[in-house]
């Protein structure tokens, strides 16, 4: 996967976003679970309630250490009888050795797939459309989010999920043999190229994540600055990934993360004292001066250094008019300085800082949120001072 096509970063995120983007996600790695300790091997080494996830569905989730950290995060998919797991390119030996190590326990039987099976995704406004003009046999998943289904493209059988990394509200992947997928690619592309649709790279994914405040391993989750260990909560999205249900017993590093958990109770509660369990936290971060953040960029309140950027990048948006659901694209276009900040947990929502860039004090303030997906067909970029426009 290329980090762009001739068409440019710029390009692809706004036509993702407008029409629909086109990625090879084929290099993410793809583990197959099965045998008679399934269940409970997939509930001892991951954070979600396997048990809750129904067939034909999938399930955001977290591969923990003892310690409360994270080894990766990754997305379980259970179509039929079958289960399997998408994992991080870039963790996908060290997921693997992992997974050996904790198999010996039970009767499960681990298959690394991710050179027979190629994966792609379609983000974007047009993808549901496009999708079921050229499908020929199965139906589209429901429309709700991590929904599955079997299709039928060029006489090849496609697992299609309503999944994806960019925020979009209509977005899905596709799980094809990897001897099939450059055809099924090419079909989808021709579908859709004189409708705005673009293949995008590697450059347009981390825009877009960053955008829908999605964490990426290596920023959000791992190590920080620092080279301290970040814990799992401190990433908002780790709330839906992991469960305390009895049915999962005793998952490798519940203790740790059930005291994060209660931490972050604290927070809700405006209860939080500084503690040790979950020293910061993550927040969306838009810049007010101008200029450009970057990983590890120091960020200050009242000249006193309480945290870190871990992603900041400039990220180009359609302008919406109007207000709430009702928001109406338009034909212009901006770019605005965005960030996620890693930062005391103490320090208030909301609150105006500044980061260092380059030996300079940038004005900058945490917002809560860059933009919205729950009105289909698009997802809203709001720029911080969008209230303060309105």
């Amino acid at each position: 996967m290329p980090l762009q096509y001739g068409t440019g970063i710029i390009k692809e995120h706004l036509s993702t976003r407008r029409f629909g983007g086109l990625f090879d996600v084929s290099h993410m790695g793809r583990f197959r679970i099965s045998g008679k300790d399934t269940v409970p091997f997939l509930q001892h080494v991951l954070t979600n309630n396997v048990e809750s996830l129904d067939t034909w569905q999938a399930q955001y989730t977290l591969i923990p250490n003892e310690n409360g950290g994270l080894l990766d995060d990754a997305y379980l998919y259970h179509p039929g009888d079958e289960y399997f797991l998408v994992v991080n390119a870039s963790n996908r030996e060290k997921d693997w050795k992992h997974f050996q190590e904790l198999a010996g326990n039970f009767d499960v039987g681990l298959y690394d797939e991710t050179l027979e099976v190629a994966m792609i995704a379609f983000q974007g406004p047009l993808s549901g459309r496009i999708l079921s003009e050229i499908k020929r046999e199965g139906t589209m998943p429901e429309t709700f989010r991590n929904s599955l289904s079997k299709i039928t493209i060029l006489g090849t059988e496609v697992l299609l999920a309503s999944t994806g990394y960019t925020g979009e509200p209509i977005g899905f992947e596709l799980f094809a043999p990897a001897e099939k997928m450059e055809e099924i690619w090419s079909r989808i592309e021709e579908a859709g190229k004189d409708r705005g649709v673009v293949a995008a790279g590697l450059g347009a994914r981390d825009t877009l994540r960053l955008e829908a405040r999605m964490p990426l391993y290596g920023h959000e989750f791992g190590l920080d600055p620092e080279g301290k260990e970040i814990p799992a909560f401190a990433f908002p999205l780790t709330s839906v990934a992991v469960s305390f249900s009895r049915r999962k017993g005793d998952f490798v590093g519940r203790d740790a993360l059930r005291a994060q958990f209660e931490e972050v109770s604290k927070i809700r509660m405006g209860q939080y004292k500084p503690s040790t369990v979950l020293p910061r936290r993550f927040l969306p971060l838009a810049l007010v001066d101008k200029g450009i953040t970057r990983q590890g960029d120091s960020i200050f309140l009242a000249g006193k250094k309480v945290g870190f950027i871990t992603s900041g990048t400039m990220v180009p948006y359609w302008k919406f008019e109007g207000e709430g659901a009702t928001m109406r694209i338009t034909d212009e276009q901006d770019r605005r300085a965005i960030a996620l900040a890693y930062i005391d947990a103490e320090v208030p929502a909301e609150q105006e800082l500044e980061v260092e860039v380059r030996g300079r004090r940038l004005a900058a303030q945490l917002v809560r949120w860059h933009g919205r997906s729950e009105a289909p067909p698009y997802f809203r970029a709001i720029p911080g001072d969008w209230e303060t426009k309105k």
